[in-house]
């Protein structure tokens, strides 16, 4: 299914996998029907997490808070992560062996933009 569609870049991957919202539409950021949002989250879950993290949605040289959650980055842990998928990084997270301390442990390693596609693809 995700085959039939494409998306330009992340941030229109990341806005096609939001479920409706009227402002979305209002911008033309929303998906033209439900089946193009499920190919999007489709996409979303096989996207590696290393893409995010190359990637950002807001360059960091034309945003502050962008440039810091780059700055503080805990590439070490990441290392760990960077070749699991968003799928793969949501399956990790509500797995019964991952642990509260495990979660935690991952918080500097995981950016907003890796959280909120592992949320985008938990919703509905």
């Amino acid at each position: 299914m995700s085959g039939s569609f494409q998306f330009r870049d992340l941030r229109e991957l990341f806005a096609k996998a939001n479920e409706e919202k009227s402002g979305d539409q209002l911008a033309g950021l929303a998906a033209n029907s439900e089946q193009e949002r499920v190919a999007a989250k489709r996409t979303l879950a096989d996207l590696p997490l290393r893409a995010i993290l190359d990637n950002p949605l807001i360059s960091p040289d034309e945003d502050d808070v962008s440039r810091l959650i780059l700055e503080t980055h805990d590439r070490e842990t990441f290392s760990t992560l960077q070749s699991m998928t968003v799928g793969e990084l949501r399956e990790f997270i509500l797995s019964d062996e991952t642990t509260e301390a495990t979660l935690k442990g991952l918080h500097w390693a995981i950016t907003p933009e890796m959280a909120a596609a592992v949320a985008k693809l938990m919703s509905k």
